[in-house]
């Protein structure tokens, strides 16, 4: 909101992305809000990595920048660590297998006791939410007006959320499988000035998260910035 206030927003939004992911609450939130600000018209520009939940942000916007060097990564929703699809697919293996010899209780007792009693109803319901709100911001966003929305925004949901696809969340999506999923991609080595302001605008913010003890950094193009300091105990 900080670095929002006092920008011309009939101008649109190019957001700039490089981020691991986080929690799809707070990820829903902050779409919320620069679609509000920018009345839909943002662009993602992923100058290396867009992952999880920043993969789910540049889904929520009418285009993605990629170079040949950027990465998306998988939506599949993670649970303390643990990939909900995983969690679930363990559980259904671990049903099938006590039904058909109940003999393999001792076997399956000590890994299904590690999750709580919650667990399996809180990674279906994070599963959903994912992609529900990812095939919403297509629909409504990169697809709008298209004829084919709904398919077009259901196929990339599955190719970026079926965790029996992509065999990890930390697997890279890179421009080429980005476009061939059918997400709207600009190559950023088009234009060769652009791609020198990106790169710019990137390299000096990843020189100040190495060399500083800054870990967080949201700033727009007039100088006012929101930075997060990590806490560093000395002994």
């Amino acid at each position: 909101m900080a670095t929002i206030h006092g920008m011309d927003r009939k101008k649109g939004l190019d957001l700039f992305l490089h981020t691991p992911g986080g929690e799809i609450a707070a990820t829903e939130s902050i779409v919320d809000y620069l679609r509000a600000m920018f009345d839909g018209d943002v662009r993602a520009i992923v100058p290396q990595l867009a992952m999880s939940a920043g993969t789910m942000i540049a889904c929520s916007c009418k285009q993605i920048v990629m170079g040949k060097q950027s990465s998306l990564g998988p939506i599949d929703p993670q649970m303390n660590g643990l990939a909900a699809h995983g969690v679930i697919e363990e559980f259904k293996r671990a049903q099938k297998e006590i039904a058909a010899d109940p003999s393999c209780v001792p076997t399956w007792q000590p890994i299904i006791a590690k999750y709580h009693p919650t667990m399996i109803g809180e990674c279906e319901k994070a599963i959903k939410w994912s992609q529900e709100i990812v095939k919403e911001w297509l629909e409504t966003g990169m697809f709008k007006g298209k004829a084919d929305a709904k398919r077009k925004s259901k196929r990339v949901v599955k190719e970026l959320g079926d965790h029996a696809l992509t065999k990890s969340h930390a697997r890279h999506i890179s421009l080429a499988r980005a476009k061939s999923i059918g997400l709207n991609v600009l190559e950023l080595e088009a234009d060769q000035t652009f791609q020198d302001a990106v790169l710019t605008v990137h390299h000096a913010c990843m020189i100040t998260l190495s060399q500083t003890d800054c870990c967080k950094i949201v700033e727009n193009h007039m100088g006012v910035a929101q930075m997060q300091v990590a806490q560093i105990l000395k002994r």
